[in-house]
């Protein structure tokens, strides 16, 4: 068949497109690509469920840079191999998986997405998505140092501060003191030009060379 539509219902107010479409992510072979206001009815996918040996390409909106919680998730998915980019307004909410079937929002409402197999709505989608591309603005930075630059213990710093850690977590995770805990965050803010810690952390990010996630949870 050239076309395929289902609706898939989606529990939970605040994890439609996670909930949704794991089993199809899961089934990518060679590309996922997605566009995604990152709201809660808007498809999208979760940094787990990036694979390797599959492209993932993303475009979300700029205000997620300056969002705390979205700005983790635009460095969460740097991290796991997904180039990101951004752009002032997200024309629409979308999902294609291996350029054969897109998923959008079939209703902000309860959470449905719609999983579509027509060839000219793949086709369409497929072509919107490449136009913006190459005009959208890539979440990696051209001022950011090389990795060199920065020690082991600096990557290790702005991998806790991008999660969101305090002053306090971060010394005791390092087994260093605050105080040397907050001269060292203000030396690396300086040299990444951060306004902020968290936005320090971003930043290395974006480059998707921190030290991966060992399982520490950093709260606030």
């Amino acid at each position: 068949m050239n076309g395929q539509l289902s609706l898939v219902p989606v529990p939970g107010a605040q994890k439609p497109a996670y909930g949704g479409i794991a089993e199809l992510l899961a089934s990518a072979q060679n590309e996922v690509v997605a566009m995604s206001t990152l709201t809660p009815a808007a498809p999208a996918f979760n940094p787990r469920e990036v694979r390797r040996g599959v492209r993932y390409r993303a475009i979300h909106p700029d205000r997620a840079r300056t969002t705390p919680a979205l700005g983790r998730h635009l460095g969460a998915l740097s991290l796991a191999g997904v180039a990101v980019r951004t752009i002032p307004r997200v024309p629409m909410d979308m999902i294609v998986v291996d350029g054969s079937v897109v998923v959008l929002p079939a209703d902000t409402g309860n959470g449905n997405i719609a999983v579509l197999r027509l060839t000219s709505v793949v086709t369409t989608a497929l072509e919107l998505f490449e136009r913006i591309w190459p005009d959208a603005v890539p979440l990696a930075g051209p001022e950011l140092p090389d990795r060199a630059d920065l020690s082991v213990r600096e990557q290790e710093m702005l991998r806790l501060l991008a999660l969101g850690a305090t002053d306090e977590l971060v010394a005791a995770h390092l087994d260093i003191s605050v105080r040397t805990t907050r001269r060292i965050v203000a030396r690396v803010m300086n040299r990444l030009g951060a306004r902020s810690r968290f936005q320090a952390g971003v930043k290395a990010a974006d480059r998707g060379w921190l030290p991966v996630d060992d399982g520490l949870t950093a709260t606030g």
